[in-house]
C-alpha cells in the first residue's frame, strides 16, 4: 500500500495516460491525487468546457455532461487500483457495475473556467486472489467548483494480460466468430433526435417501435475518438453507456413526445454482463418503467447481442425546464406529427 498523504489538490498537470488507460492526453481528466485515510482518497479533474463529444448534447441550458462524469469516475477508478492498491500497470480491467446519480444538476452548469471535480473516494470493498487484491468497489462523490454534483458506486477487477487473453479466446471461441468482420452499423438516426449535435456521435440507428417498447440498433463506430481512444477487443462501457442514454432519449421523444434539448440524464443503473463483440450486431430493447409524472421519465434497457444480454440498465431522464415548457414541447411535437 502506498504511504498515507495529506495535501491540497492541483489542476495544472494531468496524471500520466497508462494511470487512467488513455492514449490520448486530452483525453486525460484527473490531475492530482491524496490518500486521506487507508480506504479514503482525494483525486482531483478538471472537466473541459468544450470537448467534440462531451460538449456535443443539445440539452438547454449547456451543462457538464452526466456522461463526461462517469468516464471521471471510471478514470478514478482504474488510478485508485494502480495507485492506491498496487494493480500493475499491465493489468486489464473489467467493470462489472456502476449507478450513477446526478444529485445537483445545477452544479454542473458550465462556467467561465474549466470545472475544478474533487472526488471522495470511499473502498467499501475489494477483491482478493491468492492474497492479492484483484478487484475494488467504490462509493465516489464528485464536486464541481466546490458544490457536490453527482455520486457514483463502481465495481471493478483486474487480471494479468495473459489471463485476460486466455478467458477472450475461450469466450470468442464459443462464440466461433471470426476476426475482423465488419459490425454492421445501419443507418444512423437524426442528431436532434438523440439529444446530438453532431451525427458523428450518433449511436442509434433502426428503431423500431411496438406499443410502449423500442427496439434500437447500436452503431459501433471504432473511428469515434472519444469512444475509441485506442484499439480494443471488445465494445467499451463508455459506447454502452452512450447506447443506454440514447435509446432512452428517443424514446422519451417517441412514445411521449418530449423534446430532447429538455431532458438530462439524471440517474443510471448499469450492468455488464458479458463482453460486446464487434462482429455480433447489438440492440437495445427498451422498455417504459416511469411514464413522465412530476418531472422524471425512466426505462428499463437491455443491450442484446443475438437475444443474449450483454448489459442491462435502468435510466432515469430529468426535465430541465418547468413542466409547462415540457407541455409546451409535447403539443409541438403532436402537432407536427400530425
Amino acid at each position: 500500500m502506498s504511504a498515507i498523504l495529506d495535501r491540497t489538490l492541483t489542476y495544472s498537470n494531468t496524471v500520466p495516460r497508462a494511470t487512467v488507460h488513455r492514449a490520448a492526453i486530452c483525453e486525460v481528466f484527473l490531475t492530482d491525487s491524496a490518500r486521506v485515510a487507508e480506504d479514503q482518497y482525494l483525486i482531483a479533474a478538471q472537466l473541459p468546457r468544450v470537448h467534440s463529444y462531451y460538449s456535443d448534447n443539445v440539452t438547454a441550458p449547456a451543462a457538464y455532461d452526466p456522461l463526461l462524469l462517469v468516464e471521471v469516475f471510471r478514470q478514478a477508478s482504474i488510478y485508485a487500483a494502480h495507485t492506491f492498491l498496487d494493480a500493475p500497470l499491465d493489468n486489464k480491467f473489467i467493470f462489472v457495475s456502476g449507478e450513477l446519480n446526478i444529485t445537483d444538476p445545477e452544479a454542473l452548469r458550465i462556467g467561465a473556467r474549466p470545472g475544478q471535480a474533487e472526488i471522495r473516494a470511499h473502498q467499501v470493498g475489494l477483491k482478493h486472489r491468492d492474497d492479492v487484491v484483484t478487484g475494488s468497489t467504490l462509493d465516489l462523490v464528485l464536486l464541481v467548483d466546490g458544490d457536490e454534483a453527482a455520486t457514483m458506486r463502481t465495481v471493478c477487477q483486474w487480471m494479468p494480460g495473459a489471463a485476460w487473453d486466455r478467458m477472450r479466446e475461450k469466450g470468442r471461441a464459443a462464440l466461433a466468430l471470426t476476426p475482423a468482420r465488419p459490425h454492421h452499423t445501419g443507418r444512423r438516426v437524426p442528431a436532434i433526435s438523440v439529444g446530438r449535435a453532431s451525427g458523428q456521435n450518433v449511436v442509434l440507428a433502426g428503431v423500431e417501435a411496438r406499443g410502449h417498447e423500442l427496439r434500437t440498433q447500436v452503431v459501433v463506430d471504432q473511428g469515434n475518438p472519444a469512444l475509441f481512444d485506442h484499439p480494443l477487443d471488445h465494445i467499451p462501457g463508455a459506447l454502452i453507456f452512450e447506447g443506454f442514454r440514447q435509446s432512452a432519449m428517443y424514446a422519451a421523444q417517441e412514445l411521449f413526445g418530449l423534446s430532447p434539448r429538455r431532458l438530462l440524464l439524471a440517474r443510471v443503473e448499469t450492468e455488464f454482463t458479458r463482453f460486446g463483440e464487434f462482429e455480433l450486431p447489438t440492440d437495445c430493447v427498451v422498455r417504459v418503467v416511469e411514464s413522465p409524472a412530476a418531472d422524471t421519465v425512466a426505462f428499463e434497457i437491455t443491450m442484446v447481442q443475438e437475444e443474449e444480454q450483454i448489459a442491462r440498465a435502468r435510466v432515469h431522464l430529468e426535465r430541465t425546464s418547468p413542466i409547462t415548457a415540457a407541455l409546451q414541447d409535447r403539443f409541438a411535437y403532436a402537432a407536427a406529427s400530425a
